[in-house]
């Protein structure tokens, strides 16, 4: 029995032995070829076998913003890290145009200008599209994310001056010009305006910035007599210019005419009725004196003749009741000898009652003429009309009266020399008689 199990032992030590030979053999025998292999990936003979499902989903080539110029197109996959042949693909809230295929996960997008002018879409602003992915089958299999798109456009706008009124504005002297200075802006706004007229201008309001004000009131005397058609043309230019010195040019033509000076021509009508109603006030106290002197001569007249009627009546009375009286014989001829007297004393003044009624007619024709010719307001087309021939009237008054003197100097006042103008006894003694 021991020897057995020794033979057993002996045997197992032998095969052991053997087995440790064979295997050093083999590593020298395959030691080059290992150093062949030094560095490589160790590869499995038997790979281990993953379950798809429990993969996290992701896109695999999402773009976080995209920017597009107009009229241009945009074409861009999504992939993601599974079969997509199983998955939707959709888009949330997305721009006009901005299309995605529920199959492949294809972006596609044609920026059409219209969009643009339309008002659909805008430039320089960032649209927020949200994409998702969901698994047919399974529910929970899904991923939803977001990216930015942006629209630009490389044309140049170029930015305008724009004033608010014509290019061509007509205005009379005097009236007030006032308009704004507006700016169209484009890819570059417009900072400052510089202006400059082809002739000095006073009292303007200078343009600076957009919307300010240009304001002007062409004085009166701002057309010339020799201007041509009594007009003159002035040339408004507005310079605007951006950061980059990029300018734009408004221009405005203003044609002023020649216009009336109303304030001064009021004026020179309220001054001319002063003087034709001083001249009249005038008239009317020479008129006073000459009726006065009329008017006394007349009585010491009347008194001579009823003085010598008197006397010679009383001649006859007393010849026909005294026949041998003297008395009655003398007194007709007393009578008679008073007429000369008379004419002597009182001369009849002929010359100074035509020149009464001359001053009378005068002064009316002249207050007929200030209130046919009054103004109608402050700005009476015809005041000019109406002046000239206010002073026209009073220069033919005063020619027609040179010879007849004037008084200046009266005792009696405005209002008492028009009462005994208008009185009825005047009236009466110099109205017209059939």
């Amino acid at each position: 029995m021991r020897s057995l199990t020794f033979c057993i032992r002996k045997t197992l030590v032998l095969i052991v032995l053997c087995i440790l030979s064979g295997v050093g053999s083999f590593a020298q025998e395959r030691q080059p070829a290992d150093s062949a292999f030094h560095g490589r990936k160790h590869v499995d003979t038997l790979p281990f076998i993953v379950d798809s499902a429990e993969i996290g989903l992701r896109i695999k080539n999402l773009n976080p913003s995209f920017s597009l110029h107009v009229d241009s197109s945009l074409a861009y996959k999504l992939e993601i890290n599974k079969d997509q042949s199983r998955y939707y693909w959709f888009l949330r809230n997305p721009p006009v145009g901005l299309r995605i295929n529920k199959d492949n996960g294809l972006l596609t997008f044609k920026a059409e200008k219209s969009y643009f002018l339309s008002g659909k879409l805008k430039y320089d602003y960032q649209y927020l599209v949200n994409v998702g992915v969901q698994n047919l089958e399974t529910p929970n299999d899904h991923v939803d994310t977001s990216f930015y798109i942006t629209f630009y456009n490389t044309d140049i706008i170029q930015s305008k001056v724009k004033p608010t009124v014509a290019s061509t504005l007509t205005v009379d002297e005097g009236d007030t010009i006032a308009f704004k200075v507006q700016c169209e802006n484009g890819n570059f706004p417009i900072e400052n305006i510089t202006f400059f007229a082809n002739m000095p201008l006073r009292g303007v309001t200078l343009v600076k910035k957009c919307d300010d004000d240009f304001v002007w009131s062409p004085p009166f005397d701002f057309v010339k007599e020799s201007d041509p058609g009594k007009e003159r043309t002035v040339l408004l230019n507005f310079v605007g210019s951006n950061k980059f010195g990029v300018r734009d040019t408004a221009l405005v033509k203003i044609v002023v005419k020649d216009a009336l000076n109303y304030p001064l021509t009021v004026e020179d009508y309220k001054l001319t009725v002063n003087v034709i109603n001083s001249y009249i006030l005038r008239l009317k106290f020479t008129f006073l004196q000459l009726d006065k002197g009329v008017k006394r001569t007349k009585s010491t007249r009347t008194t001579f003749d009823i003085t010598g009627s008197a006397t010679a009546l009383s001649g006859s009375i007393l010849s026909s009741s005294q026949p041998n009286s003297d008395v009655g014989k003398v007194m007709p001829s007393v009578g008679v000898s008073l007429v000369p007297v008379k004419e002597a004393i009182a001369p009849q003044k002929v010359t100074e009652q035509n020149q009464a009624s001359s001053i009378r007619t005068t002064i009316k024709r002249l207050e007929y003429m200030v209130s046919d010719n009054a103004l109608v307001g402050e700005r009476d087309p015809d005041i000019a009309r109406k002046t000239a021939k206010l002073k026209e009237e009073l220069k033919q008054s005063q020619v027609q009266l040179v010879d007849i003197p004037i008084e200046i100097t009266s005792d009696m006042s405005e209002k008492q020399l028009n009462e005994y103008f208008n009185s009825k006894k005047v009236n009466k003694k110099y109205r017209i008689k059939k």
